[in-house]
């Protein structure tokens, strides 16, 4: 186990400039971590410093790579997934275990699907798997339900005190360990000069993330990921409201799901024993594994 975190590298594709952490092991087997929406690779350190020197684990950061407008389409998704299929295969990653968490799970399977990436397996942590409708509808920032929110976030705080007393107030934070907490305030801010610190993924982009999740229908590539997939829930999670995941699953050709008792939609940040237990398992079960 390493729990000092690793310096921040960086990957040119495309005349853009990819940022993310590599965790180096022991072992040809590569585990791939991807975030969710307006969050950070800093946040998988609990999780990933555990699982090296076992595995190489790489997790790529998809917040600012690229400028985006939410209200010109967003940062469209599939063009993630094509900056995942490209860090790959510049850091000459093969067969690697993928695993996304909300926007990460869903770039994760468009990424196997259009782009081949002959992943060993898949674990996809609460994806974002819409309603087939929804994907067929026009809506502004101010009518998406989380770029809304998004656009309103609060951005200036004192300093990381402050913010910490903010985010405990905030249900979304409620359940978070403290290690990530600390990580994501640490990390997950700049300062600003003016009157301290604001958020590195700032609203705009975030939102313009949000909106860039329309741009896609997952449900029509699920079928023709043959790879063996493990899709997450929690079991409290706010997203059951409109996203089947039991029904998503039924669509992989080789796919088990699972709930974990007492997890919100942020299942890593809230139960991460169970998380790396459930990498650990289904990884060893894969070839190579």
């Amino acid at each position: 186990m390493n729990d000092h975190l690793p310096p921040v590298s960086s990957q040119t594709i495309e005349d853009i400039s990819i940022q993310y952490l590599a965790y180096e092991g022991d072992s040809h087997s590569t585990i791939v971590l991807l975030h969710a929406t307006g969050f950070l690779p800093w946040l998988w350190h609990p999780i990933a410093s555990r699982l090296a020197p076992e595995y190489r684990v790489i997790a790529p950061y998809f917040c600012d790579h690229r400028q985006t407008d939410p209200y010109k389409g967003g940062l469209d998704w599939m063009v993630l997934a094509r900056d995942l299929a490209n860090l790959l295969s510049a850091l000459a990653i093969e067969r690697p275990v993928l695993i996304g968490h909300s926007m990460g799970a869903t770039v994760v399977t468009l990424a196997q699907s259009r782009y081949g990436l002959d992943a060993a397996g898949l674990i996809l942590i609460e994806p974002i798997f819409f309603p087939e409708d929804y994907y067929r509808q026009a809506i502004t920032p101010e009518d998406h339900p989380l770029a809304a929110k998004s656009l309103k976030r609060r951005n200036r705080w004192a300093d990381a005190a402050e913010m910490k007393t903010y985010l405990r107030t905030k249900p979304l934070f409620a359940r978070w360990e403290k290690a990530f907490l600390d990580l994501y305030i640490e990390h997950g801010t700049k300062t600003n000069d003016d009157f301290g610190l604001e958020l590195a993924c700032s609203p705009p982009n975030e939102a313009a993330i949000y909106m860039g999740g329309m741009s896609n229908d997952p449900w029509p590539l699920i079928p023709h990921i043959q790879c063996p997939v493990l899709v997450i829930e929690g079991a409290e999670s706010e997203n059951r409201q409109f996203i089947d995941l039991p029904a998503a699953a039924t669509r992989f050709p080789d796919c088990r799901y699972q709930r974990v008792p007492g997890a919100g939609h942020l299942v890593p940040m809230e139960k991460s024993a169970k998380i790396l237990q459930i990498i650990r398992e289904f990884s060893g079960t894969l070839a190579g594994g």
